[in-house]
């Protein structure tokens, strides 16, 4: 952990585990508001809680946003993004990290250097990047010259990134129309950044969903049947912040990516329904079983 840590890890998860429970891990989360709670910041606090962690968040924007769209984006001064993560980090500490909507360079670069500083005070620190590029209703979320820093600046300080079909498009350049293209972008990212990739598979068509994760131990599929409806806003931000959650409790990547999965598609059967878009999953579910 880092020397700014003010409390042991070992210490701290031998208490918990004491009582029984997970190891309760400090997740910091590095991303956009999403006003209809949904995705983003919202989203992640949701999901870190519901799987035993402790949420923490660095804010990079406000959307005025709901399941039908994002109607207005306010972004936050870099140099702010920097004192939220650093007031984080230097006062309660951090097991994990994910970020999500980033916005412009700008803040690219501010973050990707405050998770250099923590990742050399804290070797291993297991780092989750999920590569916003577009809202669900087709907002764009990342500004177009911000592409080349987000791979060239973070995704290399990555433990793993999760980028979803579109995303990994607009990253490798080509079209995915198969399981086996997809293994093939999953493959040009890991040589790119070096990080471990966990490619999703929910936009191509078909009844069974297929997502790639490419790690030191090889290609491993996951495969799922389609689940019914429109209720899958926040998806990509939900299972990105309950992996960083199990990586920090100090899981495996392919234990921490079939419990996040598993999460994220309970979360979506147990949807509650609200919204007249694509609506919310239902993060919860773990202590209240969905709504009846």
């Amino acid at each position: 952990m880092s020397s700014t840590d003010p409390a042991s890890p070992a210490a701290e998860r031998a208490s918990t585990q004491a009582h029984g429970g997970l190891p309760r891990a400090r997740v910091l989360s590095i991303a956009g508001s999403d006003s209809g709670g949904g995705a983003g910041i919202q989203a992640d606090i949701k999901a870190v809680t519901a799987l035993g962690g402790y949420a923490m968040t660095a804010l990079t924007a406000l959307t005025a946003q709901n399941t039908l769209g994002v109607q207005g984006i306010l972004p936050v001064p870099p140099a702010f993004v920097r004192e939220q993560i650093r007031s984080v980090r230097d006062d309660i500490g951090i097991d994990a990290i994910k970020t999500g909507m980033l916005g412009a360079a700008a803040e690219i670069q501010a973050v990707a250097d405050e998770i250099a500083t923590i990742k050399h005070q804290t070797p291993g620190l297991p780092v989750v990047v999920d590569p916003v590029m577009v809202a669900k209703g087709g907002a764009v979320l990342l500004q177009a010259d911000a592409l080349e820093s987000l791979v060239r600046e973070l995704l290399p300080l990555a433990t793993v990134i999760t980028p979803n079909l579109p995303e990994a498009v607009q990253l490798v350049g080509r079209e995915l129309d198969t399981v086996v293209d997809m293994k093939a972008a999953a493959r040009t990212l890991r040589d790119r950044t070096g990080a471990a990739v966990l490619l999703k598979g929910g936009h191509m068509q078909g009844e069974t969903i297929v997502d790639i994760l490419l790690d030191d131990s090889g290609l491993t599929e996951f495969p799922g049947l389609r689940l019914p409806g429109r209720h899958t806003h926040g998806t990509g931000c939900t299972l990105a912040s309950a992996l960083a959650t199990r990586l920090g409790q100090g899981f495996s990547l392919i234990e921490a990516t079939d419990q996040a999965r598993r999460y994220v598609q309970a979360a979506i059967a147990h949807a509650p329904g609200f919204g007249q878009g694509a609506g919310p999953l239902w993060h919860a579910h773990g202590w209240h079983g969905g709504l009846g």
